[in-house]
């Protein structure tokens, strides 16, 4: 295979990266546009209870980290035989037509579905592009790969999710979902121009890759993962009422917040790389525990607008930091398994969307108020901290009876 250009190989992680920008607008912006959502697709509850129809269209995020959850491991398992260019452009396509669809059905049931249908192939596209970005970084420097496709993401806090967020309020919500479809599509050319041929394993089979679900520490870092990263989507589903009901501010600033969050995950993604291909272990303790303290700090202070934007901040770059430390983990540890490794990440992360998104809209549900899921947060963060701790304690032995 013929060595690329050093202009070429960045080209490719760009490309890369502008689909990962394309998910991370598809996946938060939601969140932006929940009052809007729910306005329009639940009116008659809308209008008599805001705050029910709110909780109710949270939904919308359940069904997408459940689309990811399945998505990825089944995608990533069945798949890994293929060329990865060739599968890249599959998924690709599948995000143009799920994000048209949801910008055009006409009901909240319907886009539900279409909001499951758009998530299928969000994992196994960031495990499938890390693994293709890891290969064109070269050796050492493999969790900055990871870092750059998940930069995409992050970067998508800053400038993509607010602009969306921006185009939704002014000219309808649907204009938002076609806007990610205009991006998936200019993604696809940039993955068919400029994204080497890479071949799928050819050793590969079904049964190898599933057979990292055999091994304890793969479960362990998923637990961290699902249950730990919770405490943000408890937060962050929320976020648009509690800067209007919580803070006093207007709807207008909503998309603000949501450019101190993007900045804060783009710094903490970026940072984690870094950190991680020096100890991965290291970088899973401050990001876990990091994001304890944040969201313990938002549920605290969010009623003041410095801490509002301070918290929020903070929560992203912890956030941001969570991705590349939990993927790299899964990699080492689930030792040939290595597609449904990179893809698992990302179910784990979403089952951990769905569970805050759930949770946070029961607290509110129940009368508890838009700062309650924060407190939620904070129990998930602390379990997922927890986990993490037997995870170590359990590898730390595991070497000490091999040693013996």
């Amino acid at each position: 295979m013929p060595a690329l250009s050093p202009a070429r190989r960045w080209l490719a992680i760009l490309a890369l990266a502008l689909g990962g920008f394309g998910i991370g607008v598809t996946e938060f912006v939601t969140m932006g546009l929940l009052p809007d959502i729910a306005a329009d697709l639940l009116p008659a509850q809308y209008a008599v209870d805001p705050s029910g129809a709110n909780a109710q269209a949270g939904l919308l995020v359940s069904a997408y980290a459940l689309g990811v959850v399945v998505g990825a491991p089944t995608i990533a398992a069945a798949a890994a035989r293929w060329p990865r260019k060739r599968l890249l452009i599959v998924l690709v396509s599948v995000f143009v037509l799920g994000n048209l669809l949801s910008a055009i059905l006409p009901s909240f049931g319907l886009v539900l579905a279409a909001r499951f249908f758009s998530a299928l192939p969000h994992g196994a596209y960031f495990g499938i592009a890390s693994l293709v970005a890891a290969s064109l970084m070269g050796p050492g420097k493999r969790a900055r790969g990871v870092a750059f496709v998940l930069g995409g993401l992050t970067i998508a806090n800053v400038v993509g999710v607010p602009f969306g967020t921006f185009v939704g309020q002014n000219f309808g919500w649907r204009s938002t979902y076609f806007l990610v479809a205009i991006i998936f599509a200019v993604t696809l050319a940039a993955i068919a121009l400029t994204v080497p041929y890479r071949p799928g394993d050819p050793t590969a089979t079904m049964r190898n890759e599933l057979s990292a679900f055999t091994r304890a520490q793969v479960w362990l870092t998923l637990i961290v993962a699902s249950i730990g990263f919770g405490g943000v989507f408890a937060v962050y589903t929320y976020v648009a009422p509690v800067v209007t009901d919580v803070t006093g501010l207007t709807a207008s600033l909503v998309p603000i917040v949501l450019v101190a969050f993007g900045v804060g995950m783009t710094i903490g993604n970026f940072l984690a790389g870094w950190l991680t291909d020096r100890s991965v272990k290291r970088s899973l303790v401050i990001s876990v525990l990091g994001l304890g303290v944040s969201v313990l700090g938002f549920a605290l202070f969010a009623h003041t607008v410095p801490g509002l934007f301070v918290f929020v901040f903070l929560i992203g770059i912890f956030a941001g930091a969570c991705s590349p430390a939990i993927q790299t983990r899964l990699m080492d540890v689930a030792h040939n398994a290595q597609s449904i490794a990179a893809a698992l990440n990302h179910s784990a992360l979403n089952i951990g969307n769905s569970l805050g998104a759930l949770l946070g809209g029961l607290a509110i549900t129940a009368g508890l108020g838009y700062i309650s899921p924060a407190y939620v947060g904070v129990g998930l963060a602390v379990l997922g901290f927890l986990a993490l701790m037997v995870s170590f304690g359990v590898e730390r032995r595991t070497r000490s009876e091999r040693r013996s």
